[in-house]
């Protein structure tokens, strides 16, 4: 809202000011534009206002575009001015053929050195401050190295509570396909595939409104025309960050390429509680298991729970001996047997 009333009261500004140029007595307008009072203003005013629609039809800016634009017209001109005055002498000696080759080069040193900054510090600006220290275009990163989210990390939703224990304070960078991905899959005909896909977008959403949480939504180009994984890979390599993500398959392709993985489920699994064989566990039998005679239990976590000579307990609490745990990135489950036989 406030934007469209500045647009607005930007629009009035150069309507009036353009009718007080062309129209008033006292105007220092040029004699073209008092012999044609009501063409020049309709003309200059649609210059003024076609700002308004390039404005519009740009609607994502960044501040580092226009600071690499900036220092490279500087840099350009300067580049410009310096080579103009080290071939001075050379074209004062011509004489006056001299003085009209100075006027061509001077004309072409103008337009080619500052389109070739701007050009080279476009393509160049993260390494920028390598070259003069202190000067960056992009705004420093909070905390450390950027977590780079994935498609299933959104999906399962325990990025956000991780980020309420304030354990993490690294910014949480979304690629904007991973984005259109969760969206694809929300707008999906299969009902549990749409409700996973609107879980995503609900954590997003959260971690944006969350004060502890800093999420910015990223346009990218890397790894363009390939796989989401190999473009997810390519964007924790532009960024420089570490790959948030409960894929396990996802996780051995990135591990294979040097990228540092923050797996879900190991972090959920160095959280646990651990359970070692012998111990006592209660659970309920909700299920019979795959292999024969099983029962299948879930602690509170979440956490199957197999019980051997179980299926006869479905629907009851028992008391069970952990056997063995199988644990690896893909979860965690518990092998038990009944403590002891049930009449």
């Amino acid at each position: 809202m406030a934007l469209l009333i500045i647009r607005l009261l930007y629009a009035f500004v150069c309507i009036g000011a353009t009718a007080a140029f062309c129209f008033s007595a006292n105007s220092a307008a040029p004699e073209v534009v008092l012999q044609h009072q009501v063409p020049a203003f309709f003309v200059i005013t649609l210059l003024s206002l076609s700002i308004l629609l390039i404005d519009v039809l740009l609607p994502r800016k960044r501040v580092e575009v226009i600071s690499v634009i900036y220092f490279g017209l500087l840099i350009g001109v300067l580049l410009s001015h310096l080579l103009n005055l080290a071939l001075g002498p050379m074209f004062n000696s011509l004489g006056s053929e001299g003085k009209n080759f100075q006027s061509g080069v001077t004309m072409l040193t103008l337009l080619i050195l500052p389109y070739l900054c701007i050009t080279f510090m476009m393509q160049t600006k993260d390494q920028f401050r390598f070259v003069i220290p202190y000067v960056e275009f992009q705004r420093e990163l909070k905390g450390g190295r950027p977590l780079v989210l994935d498609s299933s990390a959104l999906i399962d939703g325990r990025i956000a509570d991780i980020i309420e224990t304030y354990v993490v304070d690294s910014q949480m960078v979304v690629p904007q396909f991973i984005l259109q991905e969760v969206q694809d899959i929300a707008d999906s005909h299969d009902k549990v595939r749409r409700t996973r896909g609107r879980r995503g977008l609900d954590i997003l959403k959260k971690l944006q409104q969350d004060p502890k949480a800093e999420v910015k939504v990223v346009e990218t180009d890397a790894g363009k025309g390939k796989s989401v994984d190999q473009r997810l890979i390519e964007a924790c390599k532009q960024f420089n960050g570490r790959l948030v993500t409960n894929d396990l398959n996802l996780n051995k392709l990135a591990t294979i390429q040097g990228i540092q993985v923050v797996n879900l489920n190991d972090v959920a699994n160095a959280l646990k509680p651990r359970f070692i064989p012998g111990e006592t566990v209660r659970i309920r039998v909700v299920k019979e298991g795959e292999g024969y005679n099983q029962g299948v239990g879930y602690l509170d976590d979440g956490t199957m729970v197999i019980v051997e000579a179980g299926s006869k307990e479905i629907g009851n609490e028992v008391d069970t001996v952990v056997t063995s745990v199988l644990q690896n990135s893909a979860g965690r489950m518990l092998f038990t047997r009944l403590a002891e036989a049930r009449p």
